[in-house]
């Protein structure tokens, strides 16, 4: 029963940020943008996948949008950081969710949905007003 209520969360979560902060205009896929920006960045594709800890068939199915699952939130991780792109971007474009909101949803089960439901009714202003004002506050 927890799994499927945490799952339900997480789907919610990734939801409200599709619907408040869409990747694109065209909704490109995670593999043709890892594709793109692996390109720019001179890598090449048996390079890139050696670096990533990934087989270059692997790399090239994620790519090309075959890959029978996106890549694991750790590998998509280490992506970004030889890419030099916003990590958490590229977890929500795979349609990934992060394993420290899943802990944050597992811990706040009846928190999270409110805090979720209360985001949607916010402008894209309004929430980087409050995540800065929590930021400000942790510290």
């Amino acid at each position: 029963m927890t799994c499927g209520y945490v799952h339900d969360t997480v789907n919610g979560i990734r939801s409200a940020v599709n619907h408040r902060f869409p990747m694109s205009p065209t909704k490109k896929n995670f593999g043709s943008v890892l594709r793109a920006r692996r390109v720019e960045r001179g890598f090449s594709l048996r390079k890139f996948a050696e670096k990533v800890g990934v087989s270059p068939t692997y790399l090239s199915l994620i790519e090309t949008g075959q890959a029978p699952q996106q890549p694991t939130v750790d590998r998509i991780k280490r992506m970004a950081e030889l890419l030099d792109v916003d990590a958490d971007q590229w977890i929500q474009l795979a349609g990934r969710v992060s394993d420290e909101l899943e802990e944050m949803n597992r811990d706040n089960p009846q928190m999270m949905p409110a805090l979720l439901r209360l985001a949607r009714t916010m402008t894209p202003e309004q929430l980087r007003k409050f995540a800065d004002q929590q930021e400000k506050g942790k510290k």
